[in-house]
């Protein structure tokens, strides 16, 4: 058996030097550009798309917008160019081809005539292409000086192609060719599309037998789904549309699925452990702070209370992310979950990334805990010695109930009483190290409870990938009374009247933020053009009538706070700052947000600063003030702000236009692991079949112990299924 699956192995293992029409040179460039270096590699790099050439058009119906054509065509004449020679005398002055520039190919079928132009390859060409003689040519149609023509056409003799379009042998009896990916350097060195077809048609026939099974027999009826060979095979080489359509979703699925697999284990390893802290109470505190609420809470404020008091009940630790946009009523959410702690007589905590954060959280859970009598503290970095014995001693014999910081709470020498629920804000910004610290002040034996919230709006896939072993809560609907923000664009043209706007809205006693983007912490330009921003605005705001704080990366930490503070407290009408000001600052009087040079902000960040205002009960604004000359991408992205104010319709928009590696504000670099043919942006429901059929397998057989799953236990223990904790949970 073991021999039999180390040749097995032997076949995808292979180097691919060794495949007919590689060896050494092309492989090390398809190793440094493609990565790939072996036959199974070679076999999962997919086509990312496909070229029907059944079908032959007619020259006189070729418009330039096509994709590509397939014209069945009579060599008429031929032109070169840069040699003095030319097709007249053919025979009498040997051609110098390293002189020739270009050599156009006229072609006729009957219904009308066209040119094709090579650059490349002329010698070759020039020696096949014979006036008279017909060939099938392939390309894209581009229009040049008010003519269609065809440059570097695929070209093959007529006789080959009448076999349904088949150049490939036996592997493509279909009519459909595979686009690989490819770059400059292989096509400069020598591999192109059509010598990709062909090598890929020898790593079949040499590693296809290699191949083995990966999804068990049953699932495969159960979703169904087709046998890998027959995927692999027709994913390269599609016998027609509908073989190819079934080979996508069976290899689509099988990499979600497996995503999920291994995410979902995790959390079920987890909720199987009885060592969770049993919170069977709400308890007075949460009914007297409930009671007592300014105004009642949404209906997905509700149902994500009791989502979460579901999990505390239940005995099993609880790891839940919250989703809300800013402004959602999260801050609500989190005071009520920790009052459910305190009602079972555990402790809470509730960290946040900044100090200034937990200022604010601090500020904002006080008012909601004056009914309840709970004792509140905040421990910060900047927190004087004395205050901390005090702290310290607070939560050491349990006086205070619920504790507000930054990671100055996981310092060694803060010992909790009984800790049963952490609360983090903005979890992103935590590393793992930081959390497991946490954790361990849990000095009741089991693990406390865990909430992390978040306002960046993830799109439910990614958090489904991203987030796949925690449960996922959103608050999808805004309190009552917040108006919409208001979306305006405008150009550099438009700031004589911005100001005239500004200087109304500070007579009306509302404040201002403008924001600078930061690319580069140390970039002197971006501090140049935040540096003669600020200075215009002084200028144009001029002291003592107005009053401006700036507040940047630069600034010792106590000057930006006297600055921040000054804006927050109302006594400077406007604040100039960098995008430091995304996670934080909640000043309801401001009512202007202009983003300056928006086009280099990301959606989910224009997003993110757009909602520090408009929390107030006044009509907000925000302006995003850009160039004249835009991308087409950045131009997209401001059209987008104007049109919506939701923030998952956003996500969803900046995953599809930027791939979900790179969503700015998650900081996530990358997916858990690479996905070679399915995209988040676009599998969704592949993604929630595949999420089903795992958490299925594993309600019933959690271990994966039984010998119908002896697959998936196998294909799990592959290197890229071992995926850390990626939540980054415990």
């Amino acid at each position: 058996m073991y021999i039999c699956h180390h040749m097995a192995q032997n076949g995808l293992d292979m180097d691919i030097q060794f495949l007919p029409g590689v060896g050494p040179k092309r492989s090390a460039l398809l190793k440094k550009e493609l990565a790939v270096g072996t036959i199974g590699e070679l076999i999962r790099l997919y086509p990312f798309r496909y070229i029907d050439k059944s079908s032959y058009i007619r020259i006189c119906d070729i418009r330039p917008d096509m994709a590509h054509v397939q014209i069945r065509a009579r060599v008429t004449r031929v032109e070169l160019f840069g040699n003095p020679a030319s097709d007249a005398d053919r025979n009498d002055t040997p051609l110098k081809f390293n002189t020739i520039k270009r050599m156009s190919v006229w072609i006729s079928d009957g219904t009308g005539e066209m040119e094709t132009v090579f650059f490349k390859g002329i010698k070759w060409m020039y020696e096949k292409l014979k006036p008279g003689l017909d060939f099938v040519f392939f390309g894209k149609p581009v229009s040049f000086n008010g003519r269609i023509n065809i440059v570097h056409p695929d070209v093959d003799p007529a006789a080959e192609a009448s076999v349904a379009g088949n150049t490939y042998g036996e592997m493509s009896s279909g009519t459909m060719t595979g686009v690989y990916p490819s770059t400059e350097k292989l096509k400069t060195g020598g591999v192109t599309g059509k010598v990709m077809n062909k090598l890929m048609e020898a790593a079949l026939s040499k590693g296809l037998p290699s191949v083995e099974e990966t999804m068990p027999e049953y699932l495969m009826k159960q979703c169904g789904l087709v046998p890998l060979h027959f995927a692999l095979r027709n994913i390269h080489f599609p016998k027609d549309m509908a073989s190819l359509e079934k080979a996508k979703y069976r290899l689509k699925f099988e990499e979600l699925f497996y995503l999920q697999l291994s995410l979902l284990k995790q959390r079920y390893v987890r909720s199987r452990a009885d060592n969770g802290i049993r919170m069977p109470r709400v308890g007075e505190a949460f009914n007297r702070c409930y009671d007592a609420l300014p105004f009642p809470l949404t209906g997905a404020q509700k149902r994500v209370i009791t989502e979460i008091r579901d999990d505390m009940k239940s005995g099993h630790q609880m790891n839940r992310l919250l989703q809300g946009d800013v402004g959602s009523g999260k801050t609500m959410v989190a005071v009520l979950t920790a009052l459910i702690a305190i009602g079972n007589g555990y402790q809470a905590c509730i960290m946040a990334p900044t100090e200034v954060l937990a200022q604010q959280h601090f500020k904002n859970i006080q008012k909601f805990l004056e009914p309840t009598g709970v004792r509140t503290a905040l421990l910060t970095g900047s927190s004087k010695t004395s205050e901390r014995r005090e702290v310290h001693a607070g939560l050491e014999d349990g006086s205070i109930g619920i504790i507000v910081g930054t990671h100055a709470l996981i310092e060694d020498n803060v010992v909790f009483r009984n800790l049963g629920l952490a609360i983090i804000d903005e979890q992103h910004r935590f590393g793992v190290e930081q959390r497991s610290k946490l954790w361990r002040k849990a000095s009741c034996g089991a693990p406390p409870h865990v909430l992390v919230m978040t306002a960046t709006p993830i799109p439910r896939t990614l958090a489904m990938t991203l987030y796949g072993d925690l449960d996922v809560s959103v608050i999808d609907e805004l309190p009552p009374g917040r108006k919409p923000i208001q979306t305006i664009h405008a150009t550099e043209g438009k700031r004589p009247a911005l100001y005239r706007f500004m200087r109304d809205q500070i007579a009306l006693g509302r404040q201002i933020f403008i924001v600078y983007p930061l690319i580069n912490e140390t970039e002197k330009l971006d501090y140049q053009s935040l540096e003669a921003g600020a200075e215009e605005i002084m200028n144009k705001f001029p002291f003592p009538e107005y009053k401006t704080a700036v507040v940047h990366g630069k600034q010792l930490n106590d000057v930006k706070k006297f600055n921040m503070d000054a804006f927050a407290a109302g006594r400077a009408d406007i604040l100039v700052a960098t995008s430091v000001i995304e996670v934080g600052v909640d000043v309801p009087n401001a009512s202007v947000m202009v983003i300056e040079s928006a086009e280099r902000f990301g959606l989910s960040q224009l997003h993110q600063l757009r909602g520090r205002v408009g929390r107030g009960s006044e009509k907000s604004f925000c302006v995003l003030m850009t160039g004249h000359k835009m991308s087409k991408e950045s131009r997209r992205r401001i059209e987008l702000m104007c049109a919506t104010e939701n923030g998952f319709e956003l996500a969803e928009e900046d995953m599809k236009m930027r791939g979900p590696g790179d969503l700015e504000g998650t900081q996530q670099s990358g997916l858990p692991i690479s996905l070679n043919i399915a995209s988040l942006a676009k599998d969704g429901l592949i993604l929630n079949a595949a999420r089903d059929c795992a958490d299925a397998v594993l309600r019933e057989d959690p271990g994966l112990t039984s010998d119908r799953n002896q697959i998936l236990r196998r294909e799990l223990r592959k290197e890229k299924y071992q995926i850390k904790d990626y939540s980054k949970i415990s």
